[in-house]
């Protein structure tokens, strides 16, 4: 199958955000893009019947009315609609297998009136084979001035970071031309811990120890994209909190998630869980080993 960016529809402004998110990601890496939308109740595709009488019209003008937005301002993007009359969490599930990447709307913390978020996202989020990004709805602004590269975010346990992580995370800033801000958080443990602040010798220790592991986990990366500029950043706080600071004014954050196998439980940690809840800016959940 041709490598696809993948995007769920719901007719939300959130899903529709997703979309155009979508849109330019599939443009930068030279993809084509899907629109998914997914409900068990649309009908068998008759061969002629007027619009008036068609149970699929306003999936059908949802997805067709996105398409011609997604066109117009893409025009050389092949943009294709995708309707599935089953239930939008398999659909999903396997529409992420098949591609690069699956994209989805976002609420974070408001209230959830979408079907995809409220249903459907988190867990696609957590069984997904592939990156699933979730972006949250524009400002009302959309007519504002394009602004510079912003840098894609990527956080980091160090011991854990796999490799798929790492690729996507490089891989997408370079398709951007944007920089590449690696966070890693770690708490400061409590016997360190002094009523006037942390004990200095033992910061300063888990600050170099850290430097030189990230530093080990990003040089293969750097040498394989070596057009990406690449900072780092040690920061002694939560790793959510951590990541979710660093992420402030970001393009992307990309996080991580443990890849299950088969019959085994399905979850997000408490860094991807902070990321979708908290983050103001898209954020790509990668599953690694």
């Amino acid at each position: 199958m041709q490598p696809v960016v993948t995007v769920g529809l719901d007719g939300s402004p959130a899903s529709l955000a997703a979309a155009r998110w979508a849109a330019d990601e599939a443009e930068k890496r030279r993809l084509t893009l899907r629109l998914l939308h997914a409900w068990p109740l649309l009908a068998p595709e008759p061969a002629r019947r007027p619009s008036e009488v068609d149970q699929n019209y306003w999936a059908k003008r949802l997805v067709h009315t996105a398409q011609a937005e997604l066109q117009t301002r893409h025009p050389g993007l092949t943009v294709v609609g995708s309707l599935v009359a089953e239930d939008a969490h398999e659909a999903l599930l396997r529409a992420a297998s098949e591609a690069e990447m699956l994209v989805l709307g976002s609420r974070g913390m408001e209230a959830v009136e979408s079907y995809f978020m409220g249903e459907v996202s988190l867990p696609v989020v957590a069984r997904a084979e592939r990156p699933v990004v979730l972006v949250r709805a524009e400002p009302a602004d959309e007519d504002r001035a394009p602004a510079p590269p912003a840098r894609v975010v990527v956080a980091l346990k160090l011991h854990t970071a796999g490799d798929g992580l790492l690729d996507f995370a490089f891989h997408t800033a370079a398709a951007r031309g944007a920089p590449l801000l690696a966070v890693h958080g770690r708490s400061v443990p409590l016997h360190a811990r002094m009523p006037w602040g942390a004990d200095h010798a033992v910061t300063e220790e888990m600050t170099k120890d850290a430097r030189e592991a990230l530093g080990d986990a990003l040089r293969p990366w750097q040498e394989k994209y070596p057009q990406v500029e690449v900072a780092e950043s040690i920061r002694l706080a939560s790793p959510a909190k951590a990541v979710v600071r660093a992420a402030e004014g970001a393009a992307l954050l990309v996080v991580g998630r443990r890849a299950h196998r088969r019959g085994t439980g399905h979850h997000l940690g408490p860094i991807a869980q902070a990321a979708i809840h908290h983050g103001r800016c898209p954020v790509a959940v990668v599953p690694h080993d």
